[in-house]
């Protein structure tokens, strides 16, 4: 497959940009209906062309942490406003030019020629050339970068370089999520990573450059003069403020000190729907999903009748509810609406079932009088949902104890394995490619996971379905409902509900985008 590079949206028709862009990302509006996708263009149309200049502050709950620089998480959103990406996915996953112009995917799926981008430079005016994808690959591919798709970028067993702008990739098998990588992968300075895993220099190639970063407070960004594309970024600086307490960042909002978050949750989310100061998006291909996991050969929950318990216990349609304020799916499964593994007999599996959950619990010979540690992030959103699956299997039975951690403190003690028996948390990487959930995913990676949970056949499963080439074919199709299937009976994961990331924008705000991993894409956006 060969693939052009697109022209600047300004120098394209409306209807050409539309189609170039896949059409975008498909939102919600508040009434749930679809709202539609909004370009550089459109957005423009409406507000007489965007506008050059101002300063956008962005309310976040989480502050930047360095040592989780290549690690997808809650504070991955400043990703694309620092560096670039080689490859954007449209609404459908279908991989659209970035830093890398076009591609030729091999015909037995043990390569791909990259075509990279000749006008590109770094914030320092460095040249980016294909050894900074090298570097890129070979770098997540070190332990220590904790990079969840460092299995893919494992899979690549060398490169040959045809000039500074031609780069083959090889693999050493075929895998279905090889895009997923290219859209996931920063490209970095390879000369100055370690000073960046200290957050002391994030030299990209991105529209933003570092001007500082102030722990606790959070990120000062400025223009990138030198970007690659024409006259971009319309805005000339962002702030990224740190609100770690919900009504901090919702009186940021509506003083107008926040333009935009994506942390707002709950009944955060519905005091805002009524104003008319902000428009409140969903991102309907997901972004994530709320579960309960648990550590298998802990006791109890090395009961799989236990599990199941649980399951049944919780009501997920308050979780969506109460917890993620209406803008949610109902889910037992991973997998959003538009995902490859998507059936509505999956997300159905387990509905809301007390009686049947205390009979469960009674036939595991689980002792109810002991109680539990229920982890979750110190975070609104997870807060909320651990207090209703507490309440939930408190009716049945299951006493817990609620313990909060600070979200880096959290995150790291999912990437290490080291969690109570049961928490509360969300994951990632269902919105993409089916197979990334289970190679990549810190609570699903079958060669080790959170939960301590390990099965040949699961291995086995996952490893087939990342290898095929053709990700949305029949035998992958069949492969992903084989996973399925073993997730729901194995319940070491207990999916609640799957999430989009919510956008709560102020209305003079136009264009901010996210890609499929939560980064924030400000290329196109102005302030009005």
């Amino acid at each position: 497959m060969r693939t052009p590079s697109p022209l600047p949206l300004d120098q394209l028709s409306r209807r050409s940009a539309l189609r170039a862009a896949g059409a975008g990302a498909l939102l919600l509006g508040t009434g749930g209906g679809l709202a539609g996708c909004r370009s550089a263009v459109d957005t423009g149309e409406k507000v007489g062309g965007p506008k050059r200049g101002g300063t956008l502050t962005i309310g976040v709950n989480v502050d930047f942490t360095p040592a989780l620089l290549f690690t997808q998480s809650g504070q991955s959103l400043q990703q694309r406003l620092i560096y670039n990406t080689l490859i954007r996915y449209d609404d459908k996953l279908k991989p659209q030019p970035e830093l890398a112009s076009s591609w030729e995917y091999a015909a037995d799926g043990r390569s791909i020629t990259l075509k990279l981008r000749e006008d590109v430079t770094y914030h320092d005016g460095r040249t980016f050339t294909a050894d900074d994808v090298i570097f890129a690959v070979q770098n997540l591919q070190k332990p220590e970068r904790s990079a969840q798709l460092a299995a893919t970028a494992r899979a690549v067993s060398g490169f040959e370089k045809r000039g500074d702008h031609e780069l083959v990739v090889k693999l050493a098998h075929p895998v279905s999520n090889l895009f997923d990588l290219f859209e996931f992968m920063i490209i970095t300075d390879r000369h100055t990573v370690d000073d960046a895993v200290k957050g002391k220099k994030l030299n990209g190639t991105g529209p933003f450059r570092l001007k500082k970063w102030q722990p606790g407070t959070g990120l000062s960004l400025t223009r990138n003069d030198t970007y690659w594309i024409p006259e971009r970024p319309y805005l000339d600086a962002v702030e990224l403020r740190v609100y770690t307490q919900p009504d901090a960042l919702l009186s940021a909002l509506r003083s107008g000190q926040a333009q935009l978050s994506y942390s707002a949750s709950g009944k955060y989310l519905a005091t805002l729907k009524g104003s008319g100061d902000f428009t409140i998006k969903q991102y309907a291909t997901g972004s994530g999903a709320v579960y309960v996991g648990a550590t298998v050969d802990d006791s109890p929950a090395d009961s799989k009748a236990f599990r199941h318990a649980i399951a049944y216990a919780v009501d997920r349609d308050r979780i969506v509810e109460q917890a993620l304020g209406g803008y949610g799916l109902a889910s037992a499964a991973p997998w959003p609406k538009s995902s490859p593994a998507y059936s509505e007999a999956n997300r159905s599996h387990y509905t809301y079932n007390p009686g049947k959950a205390r009979e469960l619990l009674k036939s595991s010979g689980v002792s109810t009088k002991q109680t539990l540690t229920l982890g979750h992030p110190n975070v609104a959103l997870y807060t909320a949902a651990a207090e209703i699956v507490q309440y939930d299997l408190e009716q049945i039975g299951i006493k817990t104890e609620l313990q909060p951690f600070d979200p880096a403190a959290f995150q790291k003690k999912l990437i290490s394995g080291t969690m109570p028996t049961l928490w509360v948390n969300g994951h990632a990487f269902a919105q993409v490619q089916p197979s990334t959930l289970a190679v990549s995913a810190y609570p699903f990676n079958e060669a080790k996971n959170t939960s301590h949970f390990r099965s040949d056949e699961y291995t086995e499963l996952v490893q087939d379905a990342w290898r095929q080439k053709d990700a949305d074919g029949a035998k992958a199709r069949a492969l992903y409902q084989k996973i399925s299937d073993l997730l729901l009976d194995e319940a070491f994961i207990i999916d609640l509900a799957v999430l989009g990331s919510v956008q709560v924008a102020a209305k003079k705000l136009q264009g901010p985008t996210l890609n499929k991993f939560s980064y924030l894409n400000l290329d196109d956006a102005y302030l009005v």
